[in-house]
């Protein structure tokens, strides 16, 4: 089995989490990708690899690194991104610091322990691993926090054919060293109730906006009581709905005459964005035939879909076996509640499987990496290219 350099790894992985990259989508003002991509770049072309930036908007660069084959072989992409969320509350989110065989800080398990991962398995191979004949696209990418606009630039890359298409893709999220084979997905919605404007002594005159949301509440309240007892997804369990933000009204003496919510529709197959927006339409209907004074409109904003990769796709079956190589154990399955980028490449026909390390704390005030995981997941991704691209 290639050796693979897990002091590498936690070198490069303390080196990424003292590049800040939180997503300025999410922060404003924040650092972005510049940076973060231009260390992951300088290294790749320094160990020999074609590496292409590609600006997806302003100070937001994805990074595409290629190691070629001989040619012949198979194509494999592994995706994963630079951006973390913020850290606020975090009392050294840069320290990159070991302890208890821990990297801590801000994106050491999400997600820069899964890049500095690929990179040290891609420095093994060419030290000291057998010859390719097939090409390993690596994107290093933007955005995953907030809007995934890079990924969607690779996959559209792929589409258009400016990128090979690939017959395998590994996203790298966290998985506790077992096989990501199924996520969930969203749909984000807007609802806004019309009332009528009027002094607040005068309910004779006005229209409470605000009362008639709470009416929409209760609804979605029955909504989720019917997704929890409704068919389950036999991987993925059942879909569920919540409100995530509520805004109405002018001032206190005043009746509100209009107002928002946001909010979010978990969905797992076969369930479509179009029929989320049905349920939220024949709420509205209902309210409406009950009350005339009742007036709402809803639309979609976001989508994103679930996600179920293929079991019995090349890509899942090497996974697993390089798994099972590396570690001594037959490999264990799993599945995701958030939503990850694999969906994309799903979505653009590239058969894909999540598979990355072990750690704890995403989006948390504490958050690390173990170690050891760190380097066996290095050691993972060598086996998964050997095996799927010689």
């Amino acid at each position: 089995m290639l050796a693979v350099d897990s002091r590498l790894a936690t070198t490069v992985l303390q080196d990424l989490i003292r590049i800040p990259s939180v997503n300025p989508d999410l922060v404003s003002g924040a650092e972005g990708e510049t940076q973060i991509a231009g260390y992951i770049a300088d290294k790749l072309r320094g160990w020999g690899l074609a590496v292409q930036v590609q600006e997806t908007a302003e100070r937001r660069p994805n990074v595409i690194a290629t190691l070629k084959g001989s040619g012949g072989g198979r194509t494999l992409l592994f995706n994963g991104h630079m951006d973390t969320v913020g850290v606020e509350g975090m009392a050294e989110p840069y320290s990159g610091k070991v302890r208890d065989g821990r990297v801590y800080g801000r994106g050491a398990i999400d997600m820069k322990g899964s890049l500095a991962a690929t990179m040290a398995a891609t420095k093994g191979l060419i030290d000291g691993g057998p010859t390719l004949r097939g090409n390993v696209i690596f994107t290093y990418v933007t955005d995953e926090e907030y809007a995934s606009v890079g990924t969607t630039a690779i996959a559209d890359d792929i589409r258009q054919g400016r990128l090979p298409r690939p017959d395998g893709a590994v996203n790298t999220e966290a998985t506790g060293l077992r096989v990501g084979v199924g996520h969930k997905g969203f749909v984000w919605l807007e609802v806004v109730t019309e009332g009528k404007a009027a002094h607040g002594s005068r309910p004779d005159l006005g229209v409470d906006a605000i009362t008639h949301m709470g009416k929409v509440l209760v609804e979605l309240g029955r909504l989720q009581e019917r997704l929890t007892t409704g068919d389950r997804h036999p991987l993925l369990g059942v879909g569920s709905v919540h409100a995530s933000l509520v805004d109405g009204g002018r001032e206190m003496s005043s009746y509100p005459d209009h107002c928002t919510l946001k909010l979010e529709r978990r969905t797992v197959p076969p369930e479509t964005a179009d029929g989320v927006a049905d349920e939220l339409k024949q709420i509205v209907f209902r309210l409406s035939t009950e009350d005339p004074t009742f007036r709402a409109r809803s639309r979609v904003t976001l989508v994103r879909n679930p996600w179920q990769a293929d079991p019995r796709s090349e890509i899942v079956r090497t996974t697993a076996a390089a798994i099972e190589a590396v570690t001594g154990e037959p490999a264990e399955t799993m599945t995701t509640t958030g939503w990850l980028d694999s969906a994309l490449l799903g979505e653009a026909g590239i058969p894909t499987v999540i598979c990355g390390p072990c750690g704890e704390g995403l989006h948390a005030a504490v958050e690390s990496i173990d170690v050891a995981s760190l380097g066996t997941c290095a050691e993972v991704y060598a086996e998964i290219i050997q095996q799927f691209c010689s």
